[in-house]
């Protein structure tokens, strides 16, 4: 094993990479888009089919990509946790453990449960995306039920007025002065 610094090094430089990654994806699923807008093989099909065609695709893409991410960030994160693990077991090691900042060792605990986290999160992207999904489909039924409950609101306050209009015009009556004979 080499000396901290250059672990630390390799650490710095794993990040960067990482980054590029994710900047190289997210360019990459920027110019796939145009692509598939511009796909002459669907043509044929009809217009509804073919957004559909191309949400689905889309959204496979952008699936793969997080998913890709999320791996990355993932063994990003699990390795700095294993390299401060090695260094705090490694007596070497334990004078430049030192001098890191305190709370980052108190932040083992912690960059393990973030680790655990993202290696979930595609999970959770997913059904996130269906609850959506699910949500946009009722739509409509929303837009009936809405409509639903503002007829029978009027309806009741239509209701509520005719039975209490006769009483007022009686009670009025009841109020009148008697004609004096």
């Amino acid at each position: 094993m080499g000396s901290p610094s250059l672990l630390l090094l390799r650490i710095g430089c794993s990040s960067l990479s990482l980054f590029l990654v994710l900047i190289s994806i997210q360019k990459k699923s920027k110019m796939a888009s145009p692509l598939l807008r511009s796909s002459s093989s669907t043509s044929s099909l009809p217009s509804a089919s073919l957004s559909r065609i191309r949400v689905s695709s889309s959204t496979t893409r952008e699936g793969t990509a997080k998913a890709t991410v999320n791996e990355h960030i993932s063994q990003a994160v699990q390795s700095t946790s294993n390299l401060l693990q090695l260094m705090q077991q490694s007596s070497p090691s334990q004078a430049h453990l030192l001098k890191l900042p305190k709370n980052l060792l108190a932040k083992t605990a912690t960059i393990k449960n973030t680790a655990q986290v993202l290696e979930q999160m595609p999970q959770v992207i997913s059904a996130l995306d269906a609850h959506m999904e699910s949500g946009l489909q009722s739509v409509p039924h929303l837009k009936t039920v809405t409509q639903l409950l503002s007829t029978m609101e009027s309806t009741q306050l239509q209701h509520s007025l005719r039975v209490h209009q006769p009483q007022k015009v009686a009670g009025e009556a009841d109020k009148l002065p008697e004609p004096h004979s």
